[in-house]
């Protein structure tokens, strides 16, 4: 989601309400392209974080303070000289100009303060929120740059400079109009046919400030499709298109704001200021919040936290896909092997033949033509080595049929541990990709350390027995039955034989790993609506439900059977178990009961 002009509209609303009028008591950078401002305000301190990253661009109130540097860089210096006790005298998002306010990505800060002679003078500082163009930069009052957190040199940029002493401008936005200036019906219209884009195209390229989602939501509101152009639009629908639009830029005018995220699968996926009627009929759920800030901590929380984990657990992955396409190889040939060894029982009745039938050769033959009596005696020729009597000619054919019957007989097991094997990979795979924790991590790396996929951790680096411990996953059925799910094979084999008892159900994808789903029934029956949510559980978290199927509505089978059917493989994987009797049934995937 990107943080667009609405977004950024919700943050100056709260910002003006918090510390208007406040002073700036400390500065700091804690990062290369972060500043903290310390506002003090009706006696209380907030913090301001102003981020100009490249990946994350925002301007927040955050509770906890950040680790400075031990020597504070040149442009928090040039900060603490210009405004440092200085006060908010107005807080803005400006449209084209400075002077102007609209829903750019950008938040300006006028602040009062007294310079080196005690005389009374304006500083403004610029937030741009623009991705990779985001910048922090300080200025006079009549707009001539101070200093900036990133500088722009004629290398980087021929057309917009960003250096101590040039005078400042807001980048250009390709023409794009203020979306809260007043605009008629028949100018909105013109503006749109003009772009010769799709509706929803045309919304975000033609006004500042509007994301893509916004200009579905848009489109949404007045019931239209935002994939047609302009022109093939009715009368009602244009004046339905606008008066979408005029509501919701009335909204932000109004500064009605609705601080949400929405999440898809417990996971936080959209954020916004507004509600999203579209994203909420696609299947998405909201959590409102008191104030931007609380929504950014928390969206950019989760996706950095996500991020971590995948970042960490990066080794782990590459270590598996290795072992993972080497055993299927290993498994590929072996059972090709086998197959060129099915043809072991034709040298066996070669051999067979030559004893019954050799007694007519006279010695020299290429081949022997006789009845197969194990074909119901259909005519057979048999290649015979010249060389060879029909004697010796049998013993080579019987020759081969041992030598193929024992490659058989040694490749049948390898197979079976070469399948296990990949089981084995597919299941931590899987358990991987459903890590939420460093305690997640540590057990797949326990467990990958004691089958010998990566080396055991030195005696002075093993993990204390708290860093281990990950706890299965908790549901409650719409029947009141308590619902558990494996989040590796660790957790799998404690819920099913330490945790499930012998009346309790079993619950797993059929034939592919995944996660076990025990539910907690005792001697009660299995109420219908419990089987299908455990199902869909376990459906949901195994191979069968990857990123890309989560929401395609495909069906997967899920085997269940009760706790006292399942039977363990002795020196199989830990959670690895059989059963000869099941139940089956087909659910859609889905994460909650």
């Amino acid at each position: 989601m990107a943080y667009d002009g609405i977004a950024v509209a919700a943050t100056v609303k709260e910002l003006n309400d918090t510390l208007l009028c406040g002073s700036i008591t400390k500065i700091a950078q804690p990062e290369r392209d972060e500043i903290l401002l310390t506002v003090k305000n009706n006696r209380q301190q907030r913090r301001l974080s102003i981020s100009a990253s490249a990946s994350l661009p925002m301007v927040y109130l955050k509770e906890d303070s950040s680790l400075s540097p031990a020597s504070a860089p040149n442009f928090c210096m040039t900060l603490r000289k210009h405004i440092g006790g200085g006060r908010l005298k107005r807080i803005y998002q400006p449209a084209d100009t400075l002077s102007e306010e609209g829903l750019e990505r950008i938040i300006a800060f006028e602040i009062e303060h007294l310079d080196e002679l005690g005389d009374l003078s304006v500083r403004v500082l610029v937030c741009e929120l623009m991705g990779k163009h985001s910048n922090i930069i300080l200025l006079k009052e009549d707009g001539t740059i101070i200093d900036s957190i990133k500088h722009i040199t004629p290398s980087v940029s021929s057309v917009r400079e960003v250096l101590p002493g040039r005078d400042y401008f807001i980048p250009e936005t390709r023409g794009k109009k203020s979306p809260l200036r007043p605009l008629s019906g028949e100018e909105f219209s013109a503006l749109l046919a003009a772009s010769g884009l799709p509706l929803q195209k045309a919304l975000f390229n033609v006004f500042t400030g509007i994301s893509p989602v916004i200009a579905e939501e848009i489109c949404y509101r007045a019931g239209v499709d935002g994939d047609v152009t302009p022109e093939t639009l009715s009368g009602g629908e244009r004046n339905s298109l606008y008066g979408a639009f005029c509501a919701l830029m009335d909204t932000i005018r109004s500064h009605a704001f609705v601080p949400n995220i929405l999440y898809r699968d417990d996971q936080p996926e959209e954020f916004s200021a507004v509600e999203l009627s579209v994203l909420l009929a696609g299947g998405y759920r909201e959590e409102r919040r008191d104030s931007m800030s609380e929504v950014l901590c928390t969206y950019y929380e989760a996706r950095a936290k996500r991020g971590r984990i995948r970042a960490k657990s990066e080794d782990m992955r590459r270590i598996l896909k290795t072992l993972t396409e080497r055993t299927a190889k290993k498994l590929d040939l072996q059972e090709r092997q086998y197959q060129d060894a099915e043809k072991k029982d034709k040298f066996r009745i070669y051999g067979e033949l030559l004893n019954t039938y050799g007694y007519s050769l006279s010695g020299g033959e290429k081949e022997l033509v006789c009845q197969n009596y194990y074909d119901g005696g259909k005519e057979i020729s048999v290649p015979l080595d010249t060389a060879l009597s029909a004697k010796d000619n049998a013993k080579k054919y019987f020759d081969r049929y041992q030598k193929l019957k024992r490659t058989q007989d040694a490749l049948l097991p390898q197979i079976g541990e070469s399948k296990q094997l990949l089981w084995h990979l597919d299941s931590i795979s899987e358990a991987l990709s459903i890590a939420e924790t460093e305690a997640d991590l540590n057990q797949l790396r326990r467990e990958m350390a004691e089958y010998g996929f990566i080396k055991k951790p030195q005696t002075g680096k093993r993990l204390r027995k708290e860093e281990l411990k990950s706890d299965p996953m908790h549901f409650v059925s719409s029947d009141g039955i308590d619902l558990y799910v494996g989040r590796n094979n660790y957790q799998n084999e404690e819920i099913t034989f330490k945790l499930a008892e012998g009346n309790d159900w079993w619950f797993h994808a059929k034939n592919m790993p995944g996660s076990h789903v025990i539910a907690k029934t005792g001697n009660r029956e299995l109420p219908d609506a419990t089987c299908l949510e455990a199902a869909a559980l376990a459906a949901y978290y195994s191979k069968a439900c990857g990123e890309e199927k989560k929401h395609t509505g495909e069906k997967v089978e899920v085997d269940y059977v009760q706790r006292k059917a399942l039977k363990r493989v002795p020196k199989a994987a830990p959670g690895y178990v059989i059963y000869h009797t099941n139940y089956s049934i087909m659910v859609e995937p889905r994460n909650k009961t």
